[in-house]
């Protein structure tokens, strides 16, 4: 498939948006989308490329569902973090508490590490724990350490989420054990792996781990994709009555990496077929194409009171996405800000973001600032954009009365 590209733009007076166009031939456009989709059962799903996040299918991914064990992701990502900016350490023993071994641990009979009661664990085998057993007296016993008990936990790990641009889920817990409370998306579990893998490389390498032992008992990863699929490296399981049976799962072939996910299924073998269909559907449809080029000026941004009126915009390296391989779908791009920018403004200043939708989706959302420097302008030049403002906000002050 060729992508033609097509330029033009729009200049609104707040909300200011310039549009790209880009579109295979209409002739190839699909007229049965779903005979594209893959053969899953999940009710929620999404798919997406590793390394800028481009979403290749998704089904109900915006909706609120129950996590389950899933959320003992967002537990490990801050566990993670608070190990990269050195305010824990590996090494750090912590305490198994009363409230932890019969909540999470050998008396719950669930997922559990079997960590004594009164005993101290290592963070690390407490990592390994959580990660590979799903042991939820490990996310406990790391919780009350970290915030001295759970729901000061939860509370961090919601603040957390947001800092990392998840802004609807919310954690009650550090184990994804039934509460109320506790909501995530499928979209949102999918950009949370994407950034475990993207921003901890080496903890990642423990979600491969094929088993381990503790306290004399040796258990297996729960992960049904490790040696069923190819390249398989990733993420976690989870299970609960009132969120049915969830994945998340990353794979790896020829150098392409998919983070799946699968949630609400009926029954753990449905969990496992469907997370693997979806990424060997993923890995036969699809390809990486380039839509700008490293250091390629993306369009402008209308600036206030500057010794320029417009600043060009350009992204952090490439802006590639995953297009079907036989082609047919238009995608479009555009670039959403909210302006015009005030002057002065230095290159670098992040302004607004690239949005791109494959047919009727969003598949890529990708930051953009601004590619070069601008001054503050003469007195009569911003005299005149504060007399064009004016005048654009009467004109809509007046348009909404109508």
């Amino acid at each position: 498939m060729v992508l033609r590209r097509f330029r033009f733009a729009a200049v609104l007076p707040v909300a200011v948006v310039c549009l790209a166009l880009l579109a295979a031939p209409v002739s190839a456009q699909r007229k049965d989308s779903k005979k594209d989709e893959p053969n899953i059962s999940a009710p929620h799903a999404i798919l997406i490329e590793a390394k800028s996040g481009s979403v290749l299918f998704e089904r109900n991914a915006d909706q609120l569902i129950y996590p389950a064990s899933l959320a003992k992701l967002m537990t490990a990502e801050y566990v993670f973090h608070l190990l990269k900016t050195g305010k824990i350490k590996l090494g750090d023993e912590y305490r198994v508490s009363e409230h932890a071994w019969r909540t999470g641990g050998a008396p719950s009979h669930g997922s559990t590490m079997f960590a004594a009661i009164h005993s101290k664990v290592p963070v690390d085998a407490l990592l390994h724990g959580m990660i590979i057993q799903s042991a939820n007296d490990a996310c406990i016993i790391l919780a009350e350490a970290i915030a001295g008990n759970e729901t000061e936990f939860a509370v961090q790990l919601t603040k957390r989420a947001r800092a990392i641009g998840l802004t609807k889920s919310t954690f009650a817990n550090s184990n994804g054990l039934p509460n109320p409370n506790e909501h995530v998306t499928s979209r949102e579990l999918a950009r949370l792996a994407r950034h475990i893998i993207l921003n901890y490389p080496d903890f990642y390498q423990l979600f491969a781990q094929p088993d381990f032992t503790w306290n004399k008992i040796h258990q297996y990863n729960r992960n049904p994709l490790l040696g069923s699929l190819e390249g398989a490296d990733g993420l976690k399981t989870g299970f609960t009555k009132e969120a049915g049976y969830g994945l998340v799962g990353s794979a790896v072939q020829n150098g392409l990496r998919l983070i799946a996910v699968v949630n609400g299924e009926k029954t753990a073998n449905d969990r496992a077929r469907d997370g693997k269909r979806l990424l060997e559907w993923g890995y036969h449809n699809f390809e990486e194409r380039l839509l700008f080029k490293d250091g390629e000026t993306l369009g402008s941004a209308k600036v206030f009171g500057g010794a320029s009126g417009y600043v060009p915009l350009k992204a952090d390296g490439p802006v590639k996405i995953m297009v079907p391989k036989k082609g047919g779908e238009r995608v479009l791009a555009r670039i959403v800000y909210t302006g015009p920018v005030p002057a002065p403004l230095k290159a670098g200043l992040p302004i607004g973001e690239l949005k791109v939708w494959r047919g009727e989706n969003v598949v890529l959302e990708t930051p953009l600032h601004a590619a070069a420097s601008v001054e503050m302008g003469g007195l009569p030049g911003r005299a005149l954009d504060a007399v064009t403002e004016l005048v654009i906000t009467l004109f809509r002050a007046g348009a909404a009365k109508l």
